[in-house]
């Protein structure tokens, strides 16, 4: 809210007596002044509101703009309900108080509550409004009651020649609502910059229509405020970084157009399968072999394996009995023609053995070799 030097004009008229609004039309005046002081000042802590009564013997100045809600409050008490209200001559002394402001940067105001039948002609009241215009003072009149609300249409025409946009006018019929409580929603205490919402208070920018009143708490206000700026960031991110994802995923999938048709998989289709090589994926456990297509590059050709070296002696003892058929048959065929056979020495029973089987094949030999002589010495005779 700006800063602002107010003037509240009150009605004390004879009028002011009825119970109408709860309590009386006096006593609901009160309480929508304090509203109107609280506002102001919370709103700005350096803004001021004076108070002044319209009826009476003459209206008369209570207290000039203050910040000292205790001096509002004893000001009040002075008030004396009696006689009939004098809209303009108040507002007159309203002004020449505004001009005596202590702070000059402060802009000027006049809220005026009219509970009332107002006696001014229309005319008189365009030209008190010019008048204002002309002072740069802005006035908002509340009118309640059934005498005020009958003079909505020239105190209408006031408002239009003090200024029109700046300055408003409320109507408030009679009800079961409180005087503050509408005056807190109207645009006396809140202008374009901070409409009220539907519960009466200010939704204020960022509030989103909470029911939180930042002049009753200003410091819950702005946390709120701060939550509600951090979560909108947060979802600001989100949506940042969820763009680039999206694009790519738009842009790596290939457009199908009306010339290139669908490519569609058939449905007996089966993934082709890659050979893999033998080789196992663990370590080789103790008494593992490996693969003999990974040992073949291993071996080296001048060691013999465990295997060749078996075959190579299994061939030696084959040519070992070889050689010992052929001795036999040399010495047989030595002893046949009668020559001398050189016998192996002695030496065991092993030796002794041999030398008996090659005696009984000698023996055998010579009895052969005498049985063809003696067949053919008989073909002879």
């Amino acid at each position: 809210m700006p800063l602002e030097s107010c003037m509240i004009v009150m009605d004390n008229s004879d009028y002011t007596q009825n119970g109408d609004y709860s309590p009386t039309r006096f006593g609901a005046q009160s309480q929508a002044i304090m509203s109107v002081f609280t506002a102001k000042t919370d709103g700005n802590p350096e803004s001021s509101v004076g108070l002044l009564t319209m009826a009476g013997k003459s209206p008369t100045l209570l207290v000039t703009p203050t910040n000292d809600i205790g001096k509002l409050l004893s000001s009040m008490t002075r008030a004396q309900i009696g006689g009939s209200a004098d809209l303009t001559t108040a507002v007159q002394i309203a002004q020449l108080a505004l001009k005596h402001r202590e702070n000059k940067n402060a802009r000027q105001r006049v809220v005026v509550f009219a509970g009332s039948d107002i006696h001014e002609a229309e005319e008189d009241l365009v030209k008190l409004g010019k008048k204002l215009r002309k002072n740069n003072v802005l006035i908002d009149v509340c009118l309640f009651g059934e005498e005020g609300m009958a003079c909505e249409e020239k105190v209408g025409k006031l408002i239009e020649a003090a200024g029109g946009g700046e300055c408003h006018l409320v109507v408030i019929p009679p009800g079961p609502h409180l005087l503050s409580d509408v005056i807190q929603t109207s645009p006396i205490l809140y202008d374009g910059a901070a409409q009220p919402n539907g519960d009466g208070v200010e939704g204020g920018e960022g509030m989103d229509g909470m029911a939180i009143d930042p002049n009753m708490d200003p410091e819950l206000a702005m946390a709120i405020r701060m939550s509600l700026q951090d979560a909108a960031d947060a979802a600001a991110r989100q949506a940042a970084a969820a763009a680039p994802a999206s694009a790519s995923a738009s842009s790596s999938s290939v457009p199908i157009t009306a010339d290139q048709p669908p490519h569609r998989i058939p449905d007996n289709w089966v993934a082709p399968t890659v050979a893999q090589p033998d080789v196992p994926l663990h370590p080789p456990t103790a008494g593992a072999t490996l693969p003999p297509t990974i040992t073949s590059s291993l071996r080296n050709q001048l060691v013999p394996e465990a295997g060749a070296s078996g075959d190579a002696d299994a061939a030696m003892a084959g040519e070992e009995e070889d050689e010992d058929e052929e001795e036999q048959l040399r010495r047989a065929m030595a002893l046949s023609q009668g020559g001398d056979v050189e016998m192996a020495p002695a030496g065991g029973e092993e030796e002794e053995e041999d030398e008996d089987e090659d005696a009984a094949m000698a023996r055998a030999i010579a009895m052969s070799m005498e049985d063809q002589g003696d067949g053919k010495e008989g073909e002879k005779k």
